[in-house]
């Protein structure tokens, strides 16, 4: 497997939100967001066997793992990891985009889903049969630039009736773009059932562009 980088850091986003986690970011997306803050794992990265990445993992003392990207899910391997970790006892959250396919995926598993909003560039490439295939544990993300990426949330919130499929619905505004204290007033005038997320490791550490 192709790896980015793997880290012990605090959780900076989700319900698990700043919790100390070992992160395994593997390299290649397909996706090109316009707000990305990873592109250095577009490309690149460490050539690894599964066994060497949980020897990795194993060298940190926390018992949760994140397996992000780039786009997780790209390279096919990324099961049998996910599924190593879980029969090992880890916690395992995967962030995925929600661009490939969520079956097949161990059910141990929490999937955070990235839905891509108009403002990413990339809303084309969101898989909404995955829709269907949402578990209570999994949590949905929404990462959005201005206020038509908020009406655009807040109608799939509603046609789709996430609010009763998941653990978690997370509203994030592109850091440095969208006000979020704007944000949060849209969310409180319209009373939806969500969370407004900061990027926690991004206000512990603004100036670090990887390892946090």
């Amino acid at each position: 497997m192709q790896i980015s980088e793997i880290f012990y850091s605090i959780q900076g986003e989700g319900s698990r939100r700043g919790r100390p986690c070992t992160f395994v970011r593997l390299s290649g997306c397909p996706l090109r967001c316009r707000w990305c803050d990873t592109t250095y794992a577009f490309s690149g990265g460490e050539t690894m066997s599964v066994a060497e990445i949980l020897e990795r993992v194993k060298s940190y003392s926390t018992r949760m793992v994140c397996v992000t990207g780039g786009e997780p899910l790209a390279q096919h391997e990324v099961h049998g990891l996910m599924q190593d970790l879980a029969d090992a006892g880890y916690t395992v959250l995967l962030e995925t985009s929600g661009a490939f396919d969520l079956s097949g995926i161990d059910p141990r598993v929490v999937r955070i889903v990235d839905l891509k909003a108009p403002g990413s560039g990339e809303g084309a490439r969101n898989l909404w049969s995955n829709l269907d295939l949402l578990r209570e544990s999994d949590e949905l993300k929404f990462v959005l630039l201005d206020r038509r990426d908020y009406e655009w949330a807040r109608e799939i919130l509603e046609r789709h009736e996430l609010a009763s499929k998941v653990h978690a619905l997370l509203f994030s505004p592109v850091h440095g773009e969208l006000d979020p204290t704007l944000l949060a007033a849209w969310i409180l005038k319209d009373g939806l059932p969500v969370t407004l997320q900061l990027q926690l490791h991004k206000l512990l550490w603004p100036q670090a562009t990887r390892g946090v």
